[in-house]
């Protein structure tokens, strides 16, 4: 392998990653391909929220109750996701970090950040098979937006603040790969000319 490429696979192996984005809009699919692809570590929020079910020996439908009741579960788990997001931002090593947060949770400490959409009927489709019906998840995403305006200020709507914002019912698994992996690796620190700014928040 020639010097350059060797240079290449470093950088993109190097880079911290955030993947965000609506339920049912791909994003655990690709989060899993990338970090496949580029040999480099994945955490998701939801693997986090099943710890913290697990140590205070709750079942998740549990836990999502009480989260319901009090913002202190959920500031739990956002100060979890910003300790990993601080870490990482750091450690100079590739790393992908999930969750409807992540992007502003890591803010500038991230070298790229992806959201992922896609048209109601689609998401519920490819969801189906989970517990979740068409209005508990319209209710979880109206109450998920009103909590993180509340909490931290945040418009979930905002998507300025990302580098990519798909619609993933636009290409199949394999191909929205292909287009996320081609636009890591064709980023270029040298020639990047500025991200958008993060607003710092405490979670």
């Amino acid at each position: 392998m020639a010097i350059a490429d060797t240079a290449e696979t470093e950088h993109e192996q190097n880079l911290f990653i955030t993947v965000s984005g609506t339920p049912g809009s791909g994003v655990t699919t690709l989060c899993r391909g990338l970090a496949d692809a580029l040999g480099c570590g994945y955490v998701s929020g939801g693997e986090l929220f099943r710890e913290i079910a697990e140590e205070r020996g709750l079942s998740l439908s549990q836990l999502t109750a009480r989260a319901g009741e009090s913002e202190e579960l959920d500031r739990a788990l956002d100060r979890r996701l910003r300790t990993i997001a601080e870490t990482w931002g750091t450690a100079n090593k590739g790393f992908i970090l999930e969750s409807r947060l992540a992007g502003w949770l890591a803010g500038n400490r991230a070298d790229l950040r992806i959201w992922l959409d896609a048209p109601e009927e689609v998401r519920l489709e490819r969801t189906e098979d989970r517990d979740e019906m068409a209005a508990e998840m319209q209710v979880r995403e109206a109450v998920d937006a009103a909590r993180y305006e509340s909490y931290y200020d945040i418009d979930i709507e905002d998507r300025s603040i990302y580098d990519l914002a798909l619609n993933s019912a636009r290409w199949g698994e394999s191909a929205l790969l292909s287009l996320v992996l081609n636009a890591v690796r064709e980023y270029d620190p040298v020639s990047d000319e500025g991200e958008f700014v993060v607003p710092e928040f405490e979670p």
